[in-house]
């Protein structure tokens, strides 16, 4: 288990091998952050679905509108929704899309980004500076390398909880 240094800004997400140690980046995407923050509190994230996972690339899961339902057609659908909440202007930073960093998912406007992210499995350049970075993983992507891959998994993998370490 990694040293958590400052566990207001820190995501404990269990999946089903372990606890995944999420360090969020609030000095670099204050919303982002923040948001991540709010969804783990009021339990939005909990039993929510990975629903894109591509071996060499990244797992994308955080659809709290249709993540979580036990029915394949909306799995399906996962990934087209978001929260109630509004959506987030981008925050681009320098950071890179290194492995285990975390971005947020989002359509073609940069500025639409909502409840989803993805896990980077390997260092996705290519995405640096079109998608918001706003945490990493400091602990347990083993437990990310593990995810059932798919788009959609058949029997895709789920966050059974999220949440901040401080509340923990």
């Amino acid at each position: 288990m990694a040293e958590i240094k400052d566990p207001e800004n820190t995501i404990l997400m269990e999946l089903k091998d372990g606890t995944v140690t999420i360090e969020l980046l609030p000095d670099v995407a204050p919303k982002h952050a923040e948001r991540m923050k709010e969804l783990a509190r009021s339990g939005a994230y909990d039993n929510v679905a990975f629903h894109r996972v591509i071996d060499g690339f990244m797992a994308q899961t955080g659809d709290v509108e249709h993540g979580d339902m036990e029915d394949n057609f909306n799995i399906r659908r996962a990934g087209t929704g978001g929260s109630d909440l509004p959506d987030l202007p981008a925050e681009f930073s320098k950071l890179p899309h290194d492995r285990g960093t975390l971005g947020a998912a989002r359509s073609q406007n940069p500025n639409s980004a909502n409840s989803q992210f993805f896990i980077n499995f390997t260092d996705n350049h290519f995405l640096n500076g079109q998608y918001t970075v706003y945490g990493r993983v400091i602990s347990g992507m083993e437990h990310v390398d593990a995810i059932t891959r798919g788009e959609p998994p058949a029997n895709p993998d789920r966050m059974i909880s999220v949440k901040v370490a401080a509340d923990a």
